[in-house]
């Protein structure tokens, strides 16, 4: 597996530079319950120390029955993925499992599938571009795009933990300890964007974790920019 991420990191530094739109987010769904994911978790600080990929990663709860309840798991990750499965027309969800750009399903543990995702993603602008910034506890985000956006565009604000090891006393992972990297703990809707005009939207945040902002089609569906402020 270490060759392989060393392959993977070597073709991502020759990649197209980003586009005006933004870091490219991947969103990593897995499990401290789920034996093929700790791969796809050591990928997850790969992507994460690259300042062209936003990578998150969202702990689901449906593995906590087998022995070992994840502890940063929440219902509503599980159901963001099954939104997506739904969108996709699959009827099945699993771990570990990577959603690049809100749009391609790619195994978690097929590094190359995953770079192969994110440049097709940069090769592709959609035209719009956000920004942020924060004075105290007031988060401003602004943005232009040079086409209309779907109706129902969300934009949204996510928060995470860059990084925190777990001693797994049970289940499949039993006697394992795992790094895990930039894990969500707070994904929240904040309002919408049609790209008529320009966004300007003022919300309030708490708190010193990292800040990311997502603009996506209602589904949800593909991203259409994002940014964050570490």
């Amino acid at each position: 597996m270490r060759h392989t991420l060393a392959a993977f990191a070597a073709l991502l530094a020759f990649a197209t530079p980003v586009v005006a739109d933004g870091p490219v987010v991947v969103e990593l769904y897995t499990s401290q319950g789920c034996s093929s994911c700790p791969p796809a978790d050591e990928l997850l600080h790969s992507l994460a120390a690259r300042s062209d990929v936003i990578a998150l990663a969202l702990h689901v709860d449906y593995w906590d029955y087998i022995g070992w309840a994840d502890i940063f798991a929440q219902p509503a990750f599980t159901r963001r993925q099954q939104n997506y499965a739904t969108v996709a027309g699959v009827h099945t969800i699993y771990t570990p499992q990577m959603i690049i750009g809100g749009k391609d399903h790619v195994i978690g543990t097929k590094p190359m599938d995953v770079a192969d995702a994110i440049q097709s993603h940069r090769d592709v602008p959609t035209g719009a571009q956000i920004f942020v910034q924060r004075s105290g506890n007031r988060l401003q985000i602004t943005g232009q795009t040079t086409r209309p956006l779907p109706n129902g565009t969300i934009v949204q604000v996510v928060r995470y933990t860059p990084e925190q090891t777990v001693d797994i006393q049970r289940g499949e992972n039993q006697g394992r300890s795992i790094s895990y990297a930039n894990i969500v703990t707070e994904w929240r809707s904040v309002g919408e964007w049609n790209g008529s005009g320009d966004l300007d939207l003022t919300v309030n945040v708490t708190g010193s974790s990292p800040i990311v902002v997502i603009v996506q089609e209602a589904g949800p569906g593909t991203i259409f920019a994002a940014a964050q402020l570490r």
